[in-house]
């Protein structure tokens, strides 16, 4: 029977350790949530042909909100308190499930995908070709990925985590190549956003490989609670900024395009008062 990684490495946790843990997944709740309706009420100011980029933005957060949900509540029953405030959280017979982030990013990073294809308003054989490529890869990297994650052997979890590494870098290379050929069928006002995007999928989607790797190093801060903690919060910042943070960039693409496509969508040009006719109304 495989055995969660966290269990075996971390027996128990400091009050400190644990509050940063716990800190960290409520800001994580709170941040997809909160983008997640954002994102719904915001559809109007941008083109149809757009808004489907900022449903799927607000499917992304809502799925990370209520796994980070589960996640949260697990985390306080794998770690309950001691007597007193100072006490250590020792672990409990619930084993912390590291397994809920696999179902999340199961369901998220095709998605994510996805919003990025849509956003860009390319044909539709080429969304249909490139979307063909990216969702199968996606879907691979993390099913590989989870047996390494909940097990708690060094050569399993190299094993699984190198085999999840390759369908992981022809996917970065696709979306870096596909994104780059794009630049030139996109307007000059959201090309600079567009390589921002670039480059956060490479930057912040390497996060997970490091952190996936920390129980692998070993020693007592990265095979300890320190490591524990450390792991949690790249998981997390990283989630943030690759769910969160990037509906909102694929929002501001929809926003600048819609702007250039139908000055309707300019909010200077919404909010000009028409100028009344100076010429008298006949009686």
């Amino acid at each position: 029977m495989a055995f969660n990684a966290a269990a075996e490495f971390v027996p128990s946790l400091s009050a400190a350790q644990f509050s940063t843990v716990y800190n960290l997944f409520s800001l994580v709740i709170a941040s997809m949530l909160f983008t997640a309706i954002y994102l719904l009420v915001s559809q109007r100011r941008v083109a149809p042909r757009y808004r489907n980029a900022l449903v799927v933005s607000a499917i992304v957060c809502g799925i990370a909100a209520y796994h980070y949900i589960r996640i949260f509540n697990n985390f306080g029953e794998a770690y309950p308190a001691g007597a007193t405030v100072d006490d250590a959280h020792l672990a409990s017979n619930v084993v912390f499930n590291e397994g809920y982030r696999y179902v999340d990013w199961l369901l998220t990073v095709p998605l994510l995908l996805i919003e990025t294809v849509a956003v860009m308003a390319l044909a539709r054989d080429t969304q249909r070709k490139l979307l063909f490529k990216l969702v199968p890869a996606s879907a691979l990297m993390i099913v590989l990925g989870y047996p390494g994650e909940i097990s708690g052997d060094f050569g399993t979890r190299a094993l699984w985590g190198f085999l999840s590494t390759i369908p992981f870098v022809y996917l970065l290379w696709v979306l870096f190549v596909e994104l780059s050929r794009s630049l030139d069928r996109q307007p000059p006002e959201v090309v600079h956003t567009i390589k921002m995007l670039r480059i956060s999928l490479v930057g912040l989607w390497g996060v997970y490989p490091i952190a996936y790797m920390f129980p692998m190093i070993g020693g007592d801060f990265f095979g300890g609670p320190d490591g524990f903690v450390l792991r949690q919060a790249g998981y997390s910042i990283a989630d943030i900024l690759a769910k969160a943070a990037y509906g909102l960039a694929i929002y501001k693409i929809a926003r600048v395009k819609s702007r250039l496509e139908d000055p309707a969508y300019d909010d200077d040009h919404a909010s000009t008062p028409v100028a009344a006719d100076p010429r008298p109304v006949a009686a």
